[in-house]
């Protein structure tokens, strides 16, 4: 189980739980920490003084009292009306790593929520109850406020939510549990939704799957050093050391490892070639430059899991409501463009290395790697999904953190559009996996031209579990169904792992 207290949280943790369903509690710390908080606002709530979302409207509507009878009402309106999303379902993972997000923020001890409405968000994630969230309507400042609504929704048996794959109605799927819906009290809504965790969910799932991608990236770009009859002299330690950034470095040795002990690049050391093309000889630089952009949005996300987001921040041990703006996305936003601009580099290189592995003038093999060119394509169109892929990624990568349009009446007048640029995020890494398989799936065929020269230790792991998931293309047939297997062993983690038994771990950082 994962204990939560609003302060050692991984992102490693949110992952268990996101995709592998480990159950989520409470320390008795954080426990602790939420009642505590909780007294401060109860105080607060049987005073007649305004204090921002405990007892005055919101945005622009907190110059407007609130009497003690309507505060509940107040909650409760509040999460109705702001659920407003639009747009497809987020995706059960991001879902499940946002209610986890909110809960250990809320444990944290300075939102002044009630313990048991807490433990409903946590009871409706332990059994797996999903509530169903629209993508998109989120500016990402003030919070995620229209998509943690839905997510609030479902607790108070409204709303939808998914429970075993099928979408139900938000109460039908609390009585199959045998849950009651909560009816919030005073502050307790804008404490729910006013807060980062969509964004940063989002964030954290694309980090996770950037890590393993940079991994697969050099493996692809390894089996393209092969198959083109490169050189592993730019992988030299000593060139890395001189300019010593640590995702160069890191890179610079993987490619030392992958390659290693290979007949091929043995085969042709005294060559006439002086030096490679960019694509091939500065993968340390290029690649590497993508892994140190990772290892910032890795220190943002760590630290904004465990964070206090909401507005008014209460201070237990002073007893104030302070109104502030940690609610605002920038942090997230930023790195989330950061990590746009890094993942499609890793495309931008590899759809070059594809296109010089079907070019025959650039890569003395086969045109197209078709041993029949003319009655055959051979792989000639799989170079142009790649570059309409990288060209989307080009149109996706502009950063969402530049745009700022004001919300509540110029309240709110500078907004982050941080969960804009974490979906972007998304949809960019999932374009560079297609693109990275496309990779190697012309770098195997390739190599297959040059047996019976065998690639190195683990180049040759790669080629092997690529050659039994798709096989040598010996006349055309359709690439779809190929190019698909590629992405799903890419993405599943199996092709690394199955490199990292031969080689050793993959460094990142």
């Amino acid at each position: 189980m994962i204990v939560l207290d609003g302060y050692s949280l991984t992102l490693e943790d949110v992952i268990k739980v996101a995709r592998g369903y480990e159950e989520v509690g409470l320390s008795q710390q954080g426990r602790e920490q939420i009642i505590a908080s909780r007294k401060i606002v109860d105080k607060i709530l049987e005073e007649e003084k305004p204090v921002y979302g405990i007892s005055t409207g919101f945005g622009d509507f907190s110059t407007i009292f609130i009497s003690k009878n309507e505060r509940a009402q107040l909650q409760r309106n509040l999460i109705l009306s702001h659920a407003t999303g639009v747009g497809e379902h987020l995706s059960e993972d991001v879902v499940r790593s946002a209610m986890m997000l909110r809960a250990n923020s809320l444990a944290k001890g300075y939102s002044g929520i009630r313990l048991e409405t807490v433990e409903m968000l946590l009871t409706m994630l332990n059994k797996h109850i999903c509530p169903a969230i629209p993508a998109k309507g989120s500016v990402g400042a003030s919070g995620d406020l229209a998509p943690l609504s839905h997510m609030v929704l479902v607790m108070l048996g409204e709303g939808q939510a998914y429970v075993n794959g099928q979408l139900l109605e938000g109460a039908e799927a609390l009585k199959m549990f045998g849950l009651e819906p909560i009816v919030l009290s005073g502050k307790e809504g804008l404490a729910l939704i006013n807060g980062t965790q969509i964004m940063t969910a989002i964030g954290t799932i694309a980090w996770h799957d950037a890590v393993n991608l940079m991994k697969a990236a050099d493996i692809a770009a390894a089996l393209s050093v092969e198959a083109l009859k490169g050189t592993r002299a730019a992988f030299d330690p000593r060139i890395s050391q001189v300019r010593a950034h640590i995702g160069q470095v890191a890179t610079a040795e993987n490619m030392l490892r992958l390659t290693a002990n290979s007949d091929i690049i043995a085969s042709h050391i005294h060559c006439k070639k002086v030096q490679d093309a960019y694509s091939l000889r500065c993968v340390p630089q290029v690649h590497g430059a993508s892994k140190d952009a990772l290892r910032r949005v890795e220190e943002t996300l760590t630290i904004e899991i465990n964070a206090a987001t909401d507005n008014p921040i209460i201070m237990p041990d002073t007893g104030e409501a302070i109104s502030g703006g940690n609610f605002h996305g920038q942090p997230i936003a930023l790195v989330m463009d950061y990590l746009k601009l890094a993942i499609a580099e890793l495309g931008n290189i590899s759809e070059r290395r594809t296109n010089r592995l079907l070019d025959v003038h650039l890569s003395e093999l086969p045109a197209f790697l078709t041993a029949f060119p003319g009655v055959d394509s051979g792989l000639m169109i799989t170079q142009y999904v790649a570059a309409a892929l990288v060209s989307e990624n080009k149109v996706l990568v502009h950063p969402a953190s530049a745009d700022s349009i004001p919300t509540s009446a110029n309240q709110e007048d500078h907004v982050s559009m941080g969960t804009i640029a974490a979906r972007q995020a998304r949809e960019i890494l999932d374009n560079v996996y297609n693109v990275i398989a496309i990779e190697m799936l012309t770098a195997a065929q390739g190599v297959d031209f040059l047996a019976p020269l065998t690639p190195g230790a683990g180049t040759a792991k790669a080629h092997q579990t690529i050659r039994d998931v798709v096989p040598h293309l010996d006349e055309d047939r359709v690439p779809a169904p190929d190019i698909r297997k590629l992405y799903d062993l890419i993405l599943s983690g199996k092709l690394v792992k199955e490199v990292e038994s031969v080689v050793g771990v993959l460094k990142i950082y």
